[in-house]
């Protein structure tokens, strides 16, 4: 059957939509669509997100889709991440900051999250790694605690530096405490994010942490990411914006996780 000109351009008005929605979040699953087009049947929807992969306008993943953008090997554009659930970050930025104590030695990772929280830091005594460019900014305005930049081959799409040299950097040296960035948490597989050398460099840094503390906000949780980082019983705490789901939580009490 021939389509009318008014649905042919209600179509194309709720796949524009549909794009814009994907590319405001990086990456979503089919849930998250069904949430955000709650009049749109699941069979329409999956025919849209084909059409959209199609037209590579998106891409299709397991369980859901990812804006071009969040394509693998980028982790998403830094800039693109600042403005998405701010309050979210902003909570989590605040109750992280609460752990940090003076003379401690620690690392604060990549991403739009742990700059948060470079942002709300108290000015003390600390002795502080980072590979992240946004976060050593926010940290320059500190002027008790020593910066040290890991180097290495600069990632233009998160603003940080990773690849061999990175690695064998952290390989070398212990931190108290480590606050780590992630994509997505999925129960069974644990935490991800969508580059291979960011993978290995997070799951290092995991290795070399005393403690090690994930901020994550709970649109992350369930979210389909490619590279696994580590498992949830490799972390010491999850800090989140308090709408993670009981799910969640119950896998972090299994754990031993504390959930804050």
């Amino acid at each position: 059957m021939e389509e009318s000109e008014g649905s042919t351009m209600a179509m194309a008005e709720r796949r524009e939509r549909i794009v814009d929605f994907i590319n405001s979040e990086g990456t979503v699953t089919f849930s998250q669509l069904k949430q955000a087009f709650p009049d749109v049947s699941e069979m329409t929807l999956r025919t849209d997100l084909k059409t959209l992969d199609k037209q590579r306008l998106i891409i299709r993943v397991h369980g859901g889709a990812k804006s071009v953008g969040f394509a693998v090997g980028t982790d998403d554009l830094l800039a693109r991440r600042v403005g998405r659930r701010s309050v979210e970050k902003t909570t989590i930025a605040q109750k992280a900051s609460e752990l940090i104590r003076p003379g401690r030695t620690i690392f604060i990772d990549s991403g739009s999250t742990t700059t948060a929280l470079a942002s709300v830091m108290e000015d003390m005594e600390l002795l502080v790694f980072t590979n992240s460019l946004t976060v050593a900014s926010e940290l320059a305005r500190l002027e008790r605690a020593k910066t040290l930049v890991i180097g290495g081959r600069l990632n233009r799409y998160s603003k940080s530096t990773m690849g061999a040299r990175a690695i064998e950097s952290v390989r070398s040296l212990t931190f108290d405490q480590v606050f780590l960035g992630v994509t997505g948490y999925q129960r069974g597989e644990g935490f991800s994010c969508g580059s291979d050398d960011e993978a290995v460099f997070k799951s290092t840094l995991v290795k070399r942490a005393h403690k090690c503390f994930v901020l994550m906000d709970s649109s992350k949780e369930g979210r389909p990411s490619t590279f696994r980082v580590c498992g949830l019983r490799d972390v010491h705490t999850v800090v989140s914006d308090g709408g993670l789901s009981d799910d969640f939580a119950a896998a972090c009490e299994e754990a031993g996780v504390i959930l804050l």
